[in-house]
């Protein structure tokens, strides 16, 4: 009964923290991502689903978020990033950086 009122207590304690991430989803389809421009709250942690609709893998990197994450095809992956401060976080799709090109603008 003790572990159970613990476990309780602990989850009432962790959930504001885990719900704080805000979600937001971007779709890789034709080498593109959709939406192109997320657009976040500056100084908190968030949660990007990166939704790949192609057949073959696609990187969501970007060196300005400090996040490389490898999507397989048909399947989705999800990056957390933040906090951060304001501005813009330019991020690619590294396999096909000429035509997947992103940014978040965190404000």
């Amino acid at each position: 009964m003790k572990k159970l009122l613990a476990l309780c207590v602990a989850s009432a304690l962790l959930a504001p923290v885990m719900a704080r991430a805000d979600d937001f989803t971007v779709t890789i389809k034709d080498h593109k991502f959709t939406p192109s421009e997320i657009k976040v709250a500056a100084g908190k942690r968030h949660a990007i689903t990166v939704i790949n609709n192609d057949a073959t893998p696609e990187e969501f990197d970007s060196h300005a978020l400090k996040v490389e994450k490898v999507v397989p095809g048909n399947s989705k992956g999800i990056v957390r990033i933040g906090p951060l401060k304001a501005g813009k976080y330019p991020f690619i799709g590294e396999y096909h950086e000429d035509t997947a090109k992103g940014v978040v603008v965190a404000q």
